[in-house]
């Protein structure tokens, strides 16, 4: 079974592209307020970093998510478009000062901070402009997650957060500094998980931690869990939705929330992974010795996740009904590392056939470079092409 692409539209398009169901996103959206709108406290703020395309952005704005942010730049492109400012979140191993500054000017919620040196600065430059800023505490919680290494971020030995045995030492710090206030603690575990037991985990740990802070005294309002779930990038026609149900379900039965307590998620893949899609046409096929190859206009500058991280795309030819037909499928990119598939079957190619490699619409666009001197890639949503 194919996706449901509008194909006389896209054939006035130069290629390659990328094309955003907003249709499947706003159902997205609509299944995320359904299912964490069912316990009370659960705040979900949308990861900017895996899509920052200012059409999208518009709508996860209306759909009413806060924003979860990883630069001054997505400070200032969540508030550009709409997004509250006390319901944005800045997180990230490196702010900078000018970033830092933004951030306070724009009065957001919080910032994760994620090191000692960095409480001290946001505390000297919150000081300078007469302000208190809220700050959580990103926890490296020590818990591993199924999925792959590069987007493991919850080990001792990875460069994010804070140990956890320096918490109590910096929280104790903070509540003695002038201009910053404690508000929360911050996890994330990592990526794609579609095991829920490392977010039941996860949930385990935070509930010692708590126990650990109560022995001293000390109220945490905001515990902040990141995000962290997976799509089906094998059946993307099959499995449009991830499992929220599942998700907000498990931190409702396994975290021991205190009453009055919020409970934040920054998600990201799973709100928009599923509703993007680069389109690219077939340049040539290449009989090669052993297999042939697909060659198409789309490569590894406009998407680079099989190249970074050996990610699995399902790719289609939408424009051909022939025969299954094997192929490695390949970008122009001069880098051996330009392939987007191996010994993938697709229907029969031709040049100028088009493909759709799907559940692109995180970490796509976003991550797309020039490298070879060729323009970035444009996005177009159902919108655009009515």
């Amino acid at each position: 079974m194919k996706g449901d692409f509008p194909i006389g539209k896209f054939s006035e398009i130069e290629t390659p592209f990328y094309y955003y169901d907003t249709d499947l996103l706003r159902k997205t959206l609509r299944e995320i307020n359904a299912e964490a709108g069912k316990y009370d406290g659960f705040c979900v703020h949308y990861a900017v970093k895996a899509n920052a395309n200012p059409k999208l952005l518009n709508v996860i704005c209306q759909a009413g998510l806060g924003a979860d942010c990883v630069s001054g730049g997505e400070v200032k492109a969540a508030v550009d478009s709409g997004f509250s400012p006390d319901k944005i979140v800045f997180a990230g191993v490196g702010k900078s000062e000018k970033e830092i500054n933004l951030a306070l000017d724009k009065n957001i919620f919080c910032f994760n901070v994620e090191s000692e040196p960095e409480l001290d600065v946001i505390n000297e430059l919150a000081g300078k402009k007469g302000k208190v800023a809220r700050v959580a505490f990103r926890i490296n919680p020590n818990v591993g997650a199924h999925t792959h290494a590069n987007i493991t971020t919850g080990l001792a030995e990875n460069k994010f957060g804070i140990a956890m045995c320096d918490m109590e030492r910096i929280i104790e710090k903070t509540l003695a500094l002038a201009n910053v206030k404690f508000v929360g603690l911050h996890f994330h575990i990592g990526s794609q998980i579609l095991d829920m037991g490392d977010f039941a985990a996860l949930c385990n740990r935070i509930n010692d931690l708590q126990s650990r802070l109560e022995a001293r005294h000390v109220k945490v309002e905001n515990i902040n869990v990141g995000g962290g779930l997976g799509i089906d990038y094998t059946h993307p026609n099959k499995v449009p939705l991830p499992d929220f149900k599942a998700y907000f379900g498990t931190y409702a039965r396994h975290l021991k929330l205190r009453k009055g307590q919020k409970l934040h998620f920054e998600l990201g893949r799973s709100v928009v992974g599923q509703c993007g899609t680069l389109v690219s046409r077939v340049l040539y096929v290449k009989q090669g010795t052993a297999k042939q190859f697909a060659i198409i206009d789309a490569g590894m500058t406009d998407l680079i996740r099989p190249a970074l991280y050996q990610a699995y795309h399902k790719i289609e030819n939408i424009t051909s009904d022939g025969p299954m037909t094997t192929y490695d499928i390949v970008g122009p990119i001069c880098e051996s590392s330009d392939v987007f598939a191996k010994a993938m079957d697709v229907n029969e190619c031709h040049r100028g056939d088009m493909l759709a490699i799907r559940s692109a619409g995180a970490y796509g666009e976003i991550m797309a470079s020039q490298y070879n001197c060729r323009p970035l890639p444009k996005g177009y949503t159902t919108e655009d092409l009515l």
